[in-house]
């Protein structure tokens, strides 16, 4: 079989429920029988596999069909306009998206396999990397010959600087750290020579790879300041910055330089930026755009599509984004911790997901749900915790008793803003809250942000009660617990600081053994959900469609944050 063959094979197996089982036969995993009545030869299994693959139009990895052709613009419409340019100072995939191919990290997950796990890291600018015999210094040997677009060398002084500069000990600042809490256990970075570097760590601390993978995490170079990132940002990926303009549009162009020979495939990628999804969506049926912004479709949208798009490529993933509710904890009427548990318990989960999703959504607490999430709870750990169990009228009259406790009822209602971001993904969600909190005696109103004014906003905690999405950049614990719920955290929106609780991330932290691990995470998880950190209302799962001529993309289904490099995608027209 071609080796393309067997990659478009494996990548697809990587994905739970988009291909048959026999499709995603394994044989590491499924030790090879001997021959006999009922059973198939290997060579059967994976021709069928083959064919499987080749066939399956709504699979996340796309099988190449022929060689890859040199040339052409994806054009993608964006949902919103970004603050600004620079990826360590964003905290949406706003920024992500149209930005990770100007580009490389040290290491990043392989953009062709769905699920993002430890055997899924590939080496970027770094060509190895090694541990030491104690797990605290992590070694990388740097890739030579990198330029950065503006032709200067890349080095081990741009990792440094870079990593300084997350970390918050250099010179110039970042305008916002939003992932500073990654590389708290970080002591320091260091060169040896051009093309060394290692990173000190405090403790062993194994998601530290992870983190470092996630499109989050490039590597920007040492000449340019943040500031002139934030607007003209440069790289050493497959494409080259032209331009941003506002709510306008973002262009790139193909570096002819890239490290990778013969790639980029194509000449450039342009996103013209259009904020009504309707409007966006009638513009892709036309044919003005090859591709939708990703995981943008809701589940009605795209049953509309592919009435009016019948040929074009859909895909569902689970997003890892969660919806949940944030409150300011410090300040009055939610420095009640009664009223907080109140809102949680008044919760009507499954509704907001068949509302919104048609049922295609997931139930649960701050890690992603299985089987696509390696650490979300079992169900029936889930359930235990309140507010999550299946009687809802049960639950919000407890609601409503805790409401009285606080000195709210019929005849006294507590009013307050709902503070949200002016998109889809937020408003709708938000609209549905605000008329479940009628229930317990909560009165509402919608107060909506653009997108440049929201983190800023939410992360100097200028709001009482907030619908929000916390994406989480990998399925990791380390990334979602320091960054989310870690004491002064800067995207610590609620304010909860649980000492005790900051001791156990540092437990499950430092395990190696995932078994051992697991359980950790899951206790550490209910607790939060039962503390009302940041009530959980549903992970999303949504819709990504592309033009059959779209060739080479790959959706990932445990992260909205690392699949964007776009260096292999082609177009076949």
């Amino acid at each position: 079989m071609r080796p393309s063959v067997i990659r478009s094979v494996e990548a697809a197996c990587g994905l739970s429920g988009c291909l048959r089982p026999l499709a995603c036969y394994r044989p590491d995993k499924q030790a090879a029988k001997a021959e006999g009545p009922g059973r198939m030869s290997m060579r059967s299994v994976w021709a069928l596999a083959a064919m499987a693959a080749l066939s399956v139009l709504t699979a996340s990895t796309v099988t190449l069909a022929g060689e890859p052709k040199q040339g052409g613009i994806l054009r993608m419409y964006h949902r919103d306009s970004p603050a600004n340019a620079s990826i360590l100072e964003g905290a949406t995939y706003s920024i992500n998206i149209p930005f990770m191919g100007v580009f490389n990290n040290l290491l990043v997950y392989d953009q062709h396999i769905a699920q993002n796990t430890p055997d899924t890291l590939r080496p970027d600018l770094a060509e190895s990397w090694s541990w030491s015999s104690d797990n605290k210094k992590l070694t990388f040997k740097l890739r030579q010959g990198v330029k950065w677009h503006d032709g200067k060398p890349f080095t081990s002084a741009d990792v440094k600087c870079s990593f300084d500069l997350l970390m918050g000990k250099s010179q110039q600042k970042l305008r916002q750290n939003p992932r500073k809490a990654w590389y708290s256990e970080v002591n320091e970075v260091t060169t040896n020579g051009e093309f060394e570097v290692t990173f000190d760590l405090k403790r062993p601390q194994p998601s530290l790879l992870a983190m470092l993978a996630s499109g989050y995490t490039p590597v920007y170079p040492c000449h340019v300041s943040p500031g002139d990132m934030r607007t003209h940002p440069i790289g050493t990926g497959p494409f080259k910055f032209v331009e941003f303009k506002a709510n306008e549009s973002i262009k790139l162009t193909r570096n002819p330089d890239y490290w990778k020979k013969g790639l980029p495939y194509l000449d450039g990628i342009e996103y013209t930026i259009i904020t009504n999804r309707s409007t966006a969506i009638l513009a892709f049926v036309a044919g003005k755009f090859d591709m939708t912004f990703p995981t943008h479709i809701t589940i009605p949208l795209l049953k509309d599509i592919k009435t009016q798009a019948p040929n074009a490529t859909c895909v569902v993933e689970p997003t890892n984004v969660s919806t949940n509710i944030i409150v300011n904890s410090t300040s009055a009427p939610f420095d009640n911790i009664d009223i907080r548990r109140a809102m949680a318990l008044a919760l009507d989960r499954k509704a907001f997901i068949d509302i919104l999703f048609e049922g295609q959504g997931d139930i649960g607490g701050t890690m992603l749900p299985p089987p696509q999430g390696i650490w979300g709870m079992p169900k029936e750990k889930l359930e235990t915790i309140p507010g999550y169990g299946r009687d809802i009228n049960a639950n919000r009259e407890e609601a409503r008793k805790l409401m009285q406790k606080a000195g709210y009822g019929p005849d006294k209602r507590l009013a307050v803003k709902v503070s949200t971001r002016n998109i889809a993904e937020y408003r709708d969600p938000a609209v549905i809250l605000i008329d479940q909190l009628k229930s317990i005696y909560i009165d509402g109103e919608l107060d909506v942000v653009e997108t440049a004014n929201w983190f800023p906003k939410v992360a100097r905690k200028d709001y009482m009660l907030g619908l929000n999405l916390t994406g989480n950049a990998v399925d990791d614990p380390d990334q979602s617990f320091y960054e989310n719920y870690a004491c002064g955290s800067e995207r610590n929106y609620t304010n909860y600081c649980n000492k005790e609780i900051e001791k156990l991330f540092d437990v499950q932290s430092q395990e190696t053994d995932l078994g051992k691990r697991r359980p950790l995470v899951w206790d550490i998880d209910k607790k939060l959900q039962e503390d009302v950190a940041r009530p959980i209302i549903f992970h999303a799962r949504a819709g990504t469609c592309w033009h059959p001529h779209v060739k080479g993309v790959t959706i990932m289904s445990n992260s909205s944050y690392n699949g964007f490099r776009y260096e292999d995608v082609w177009l076949d027209k």
